[in-house]
């Protein structure tokens, strides 16, 4: 598997470890509803990734990268108020913080290089 591509796997493995996590949450108000944020932002991270290798164009992939680029970042706050406000343990969930840090970071950098 290229490099570049390795973002993919690396990106639905994330969103299968998301949805593993997001059952973890407590059944209260709070955790119901950030559940169901970072639920959503991640495993679209991994969605707008697999788009991206599929459209026609440089533009069309640099745009999907970028969207997927958004959802990491949104990602990766909601992880942080999840750990900050004491609802998960930081040792359970730092490392999901981490991979969503690294995955910004390929993106980030994804992006930038195709839009040169």
């Amino acid at each position: 598997m290229s490099q570049s591509r390795q973002i993919d796997e690396r990106t639905f493995k994330f969103a299968v470890q998301i949805v593993k996590f997001v059952r973890e949450l407590p059944t209260t108000t709070d955790g119901i509803i950030l559940g169901r944020q970072v639920l959503r932002s991640g495993t679209s991270i991994g969605a707008n990734v697999e788009e991206a290798y599929g459209t026609p164009t440089k533009r069309d992939f640099a745009n999907k990268m970028a969207t997927a680029l958004k959802e990491a970042r949104e990602t990766h706050y909601w992880l942080r108020v999840i750990r900050d406000a004491g609802i998960i343990p930081a040792e359970r969930i730092n490392p999901l913080i981490q991979e969503a840090l690294e995955i910004k970071l390929i993106l980030h950098k994804t992006v930038n290089t195709s839009r040169k």
